[in-house]
């Protein structure tokens, strides 16, 4: 099972925080993911410099909509900061519409990356909430037929719905993504701008995302998969420290794994 961490990059002083908290008290993490915010200062790519990548898998985000698949800006910008696993996806439309944009198919990026770069590692989204389950499955199966090695989900709240997923795209290609929700402002937040439907027993406290994540976490060590990180907006060591020690057991279980890429 590999386990990913994402790393928001408010600047280079806060990457570096979250980075230290990944290596004292996150040993099982083994992979980095950096989102592309355009409101932010450092471009997920050029977050490299910071990754130890001799220690972790780096992945930056991508946007489609921020490449013109005509020129060569894309190949030209993985070639210079040797980057050999990105994550492709969409791109939500800028809040500046000074921002340059293009009406690039995500396909077509993934398609044409793959092409380009042969050797690779391609993660694309899966979005449990964007439509139906067999639409979502439908286009999370065609990025892997054009080109992706693996599918990082939104983050799931309700194990149900993940073990529904689970049956409709390899497990071995999955990554299933857990985001601690412990406000009410969150809740909403995630209600209303990601069409989130939570369970009858969601609470957004820190016992219960914890309680999930271990679930989460115990689902992919039985079935097979693998866990995505997104600690947006939390204590990091009131959250994660439990998880730590449920890790732990797990490691003197030999009940934990980590396959290479």
């Amino acid at each position: 099972m590999h386990i990913s961490f994402e790393v928001v990059p408010r600047d280079a002083q806060s990457l570096k925080t979250q980075l230290d908290f990944v290596k004292q008290h996150l040993p099982f993490v083994d992979t980095i993911n950096v989102p592309d915010l355009l409101r932010l200062p450092i471009r997920s790519w050029a977050s490299g410099e910071y990754v130890p990548r001799d220690q972790y898998c780096f992945i930056p985000h991508l946007r489609a909509i921020d490449f013109d698949l005509k020129k060569t800006r894309l190949e030209q910008l993985i070639h210079d900061f040797e980057l050999d696993t990105v994550l492709l996806v969409s791109g939500d439309p800028p809040p500046d519409m000074s921002h340059l944009i293009y009406d690039t198919r995500l396909l077509d990026m993934i398609a044409k990356v793959r092409i380009a770069f042969p050797k690779i590692t391609i993660f694309a989204a899966l979005d449990p909430y964007r439509s139906s389950a067999k639409k979502e499955r439908d286009y999370a199966l065609k990025k892997l037929d054009v080109g992706a090695d693996y599918l990082m989900s939104q983050p799931f709240f309700d194990i149900r719905l993940l073990e529904v997923f689970s049956e409709l795209i390899p497990k071995e290609k999955a990554y299933w993504g857990i985001s601690p929700i412990v406000t009410d402002k969150s809740r909403a937040y995630w209600e209303k701008m990601n069409q989130v439907i939570f369970p009858g027993d969601f609470k957004p406290t820190y016992a219960w995302n914890i309680a999930f994540a271990q679930k989460v976490l115990n689902f992919c060590l039985t079935n097979g998969g693998n866990a995505y990180f997104m600690p947006i907006k939390i204590d990091l060591e009131k959250y994660f420290l439990p998880i730590e020690e449920m890790m732990k057991d797990n490691r003197n279980s030999d009940s934990l794994s980590s396959p290479s890429y």
